[in-house]
């Protein structure tokens, strides 16, 4: 595993969500079903927030105040207290689905999505969210991920883990609203494994996480495979670029779905993991909730 080393030994059964602050240049990230938050500096030791509900996104609104997508919807967290207000109910009053991927456009607008907690057919959407304002995109979504966007805000990219497919479709950069039809991206569906979390580079690289793949593979904005990084866990779930240079990568993984022998058999699974790899990362915009 050339340039891949533990970030965090903590183990996490559902690790998602990576985000990293260049202010504070710490990662955060969760343990979705466990309603934990967990930070770590990138020269720092780790804290365990319990959240007291599933999460699993965060973004930066200011120095102050952190947004958390939530199982009841977008809260609005306090840094210091570490206390949490709702700020935009999503599917609050159906308690089988959950929160899952999310990103902030470029231009501060926050897509994120939802699925069900057994991963039901069918029963997430994603949604867009700027200055207070909801909307749901796209509905009978089963697992909800690989979420990001060009650099210039005129590209997304968003999965249904289910299909095996990740789309794209031309985005306003002013709004971060989806100008056009989804086309596939990438057809997974003949690979090992399941298309994951995603982050895009500066040179339109993708970066996506492959989950029950071992790996993460990078593609061309053409959808060109570039290369394909070994990871030392099966369940690899997603990336975020971190560092002052944003020229590093860390990714989250999981155990969830593992009976004790196949825990056995992958140790190292729900650790978090640095890439030291050639990378033009770029850091995450702030979210524009008002």
């Amino acid at each position: 595993m050339d340039g891949v080393s533990v970030f965090s030994d903590h183990i996490c059964e559902l690790g998602e969500g990576p985000s990293y602050d260049p202010a504070t240049d710490t990662l955060f990230w969760f343990d979705i079903v466990n309603g934990k938050l967990l930070e770590k500096p990138l020269a720092g030791a780790l804290k365990v927030h319990d959240l007291g509900v599933m999460a699993s996104a965060i973004a930066v609104i200011d120095a102050d105040s952190q947004l958390i997508a939530t199982e009841i919807g977008l809260q609005v967290r306090d840094v210091k207290t570490g206390r949490l207000t709702l700020h935009t109910p999503i599917e609050v009053d159906n308690p089988l689905t959950r929160s899952n991927d999310s990103r902030v456009h470029p231009c501060g607008a926050l897509w994120t999505g939802t699925m069900g907690k057994d991963e039901e057919k069918g029963a997430g959407s994603i949604y867009w969210f700027f200055k207070g304002e909801l909307r749901r995109l796209f509905s009978g979504i089963t697992v909800s991920n690989s979420i990001c966007f060009s650099e210039d805000g005129k590209i997304a990219y968003y999965t249904d883990t289910a299909t095996g497919l990740l789309m794209r479709v031309a985005c306003d950069p002013a709004t971060g609203l989806p100008a056009g039809e989804a086309k596939v991206f990438v057809d997974h569906r003949s690979s090992k494994g399941y298309v994951d979390g995603s982050v895009v580079d500066r040179d339109g690289v993708l970066w996506n996480a492959v989950w029950g793949g071992r790996a993460v593979k990078a593609y061309a904005p053409d959808g060109t495979l570039l290369r394909e990084i070994a990871m030392p866990v099966t369940q690899a779930s997603c990336p975020a670029f971190v560092g002052q240079k944003a020229d590093r990568l860390a990714v989250t993984s999981a155990w969830k779905g593992k009976d004790e022998k196949q825990r056995a058999l992958d140790p190292q699974a729900g650790m978090t993991f640095l890439l030291d790899i050639p990378i033009k990362g770029r850091f995450e915009p702030r979210v524009l909730i008002a």
